[in-house]
């Protein structure tokens, strides 16, 4: 029985340091801490600032760097989307995570660091009017952000392992706060980032990637113990034979339907989130008129925010219960959202990252738990893929959505990304409707 399951063997909630300091929850929190310096200093705040500086110089400029910047999130996120499901069946056939999570995490640190190198690389060579380096670059990245997504999947998955229900949504705001942590020191790069030098910036996070992820690598000991013959058996199976099983999944969606109503809610969630993190930078030197430091400093105080607003929400998702938190969270990236779209001035542009970093935050640590709650033992990864899956194909849909609605208006200048911006307010809208259906009282039925 997983320790999820409420049973006389399983013993109460710990608390305190008790939960938060034993090996399997602080080396796995860690990872997170890791994995949020690259997607924090890599994806949302210095490889926008390289494209923009490397190809941005004028209004029309600025946002044809933001299209740039959107497409490539946008492949990125595509090859996980053929992927995502094909990994959550191979955690179930195997009763392995951090086997494939361990391979996948130093291919996204090699990367990194190959961008940090390509773009310290001085060419005259081009590629369809591209720098050689630039094109270098942006290839790195897209594999690198595919690597650190698809580790995101078994790492998500291990939370179920780590206690009881009690204490998942502890355990699982804990990892986003100490995550966010890593946020901050992250950001003790950007002095090497003086004049643009931004190779050095990826290096130095590509180095920081890598030395906080080695207590996962080599502290965290996986305990198979329940993977049964069957699912030993079930490994010799081809990998892409797979999409059999997701398909068999898919097929009896009737049997699954709360699960099935919070992918689809969450797309759309995560369809405004994902872009607004790939995009902030862009939109808040473009169109709010802040400069890199002013940036950097309100990532810093959003950070902040994202870290109490997680440890926040595991309390309220303990209380509340999943579900109710998600709907909390929903309406405050609402507000959030709004207000960056209509930001007339810096102040409200203020209100708007603190508001956004609270829900950020909040965010991951309400759906996991939900995840959790809402799928049965035996199919887990394969929902866990799902749930990836879910959100990928809205980090595909979003970017495009927000990179076409720019292209389109970007004679208008910044009504064009503030057009962009407002249209994520829409999709908050549409996954709220969804989410209140979730049927309540089959919330939490396979963990009973």
């Amino acid at each position: 029985m997983l320790p999820t399951e409420t049973s006389p063997s399983v013993p109460g909630p710990r608390k305190g340091t008790a939960l938060y300091l034993s090996l399997p929850v602080f080396s796995w929190a860690l990872y997170d801490f890791a994995n949020t310096i690259f997607s924090s200093n890599v994806i949302t705040i210095f490889f926008p600032f390289y494209m923009q500086q490397v190809i941005g110089g004028s209004a029309v400029l600025d946002q044809i760097a933001s299209t740039f910047v959107s497409y490539t999130n946008a492949a990125a996120s595509l090859f996980l989307v053929l992927f995502s499901p094909l990994f959550g069946v191979l955690i179930d056939r195997t009763g392995k995570a951090k086997f494939y999570l361990t391979p996948l995490a130093l291919g996204a640190i090699a990367c990194t660091i190959g961008m940090g190198l390509f773009a310290l690389w001085e060419t005259n060579q081009t590629v369809a009017g591209l720098p050689l380096s630039v094109v270098c670059v942006l290839l790195l990245f897209m594999i690198a952000k595919f690597c650190y997504q698809s580790s995101l999947i078994f790492y998500d998955t291990l939370l179920s392992r780590l206690g009881n229900r009690q204490e998942l949504p502890l355990i699982s705001g804990f990892g986003v706060a100490v995550g966010y942590a890593g946020t901050l020191v992250g950001l003790s790069v950007y002095p090497l980032a003086g004049d643009g030098n931004y190779g050095l910036v990826f290096l130095a996070s590509g180095v920081l990637f890598l030395v906080f992820s080695l207590p996962m690598f080599f502290l965290f000991k996986e305990n198979n113990a329940g993977t049964s013959v069957e699912g030993q058996e079930q490994t010799k199976k081809s990998f892409f034979s797979g999409y059999k099983e997701v398909i068999a999944t898919v097929r009896d969606m009737r049997r699954f339907r709360p699960i099935f109503l919070f992918m689809l809610a969450y797309f759309f969630f995560n369809d405004a989130i994902a872009t607004a993190i790939a995009m902030m930078a862009v939109y808040a030197k473009a169109v709010v008129g802040f400069s890199s430091g002013q940036f950097i400093i309100l990532y810093l105080v959003a950070t902040v925010f994202s870290i109490v607003g997680s440890l926040l929400f595991g309390h309220i998702t303990r209380i509340l219960g999943s579900k109710q938190a998600v709907t909390c969270v929903a309406l405050l990236l609402l507000v959030a959202i709004a207000l960056g779209a209509l930001a007339i001035d810096e102040t409200m542009f203020w209100v708007a990252g603190s508001l956004y970093g609270i829900a950020m935050g909040s965010t991951w640590v309400t759906s996991r738990t939900l995840i959790v709650e809402l799928t049965p033992p035996e199919k887990r990864g394969q929902f866990f893929g799902l749930f990836a899956f879910s959100g990928k194909v809205s980090s595909l849909v979003g970017p495009l959505l927000y990179g076409t609605i720019v292209l389109l208006l970007s004679q208008h200048g910044v009504l064009a990304s503030r057009a962009a911006m407002g249209s994520l307010a829409v999709l908050v809208l549409i996954g709220l409707a969804i989410h209140l259906r979730i049927p309540v009282g089959e919330d939490s039925s396979h963990t009973r």
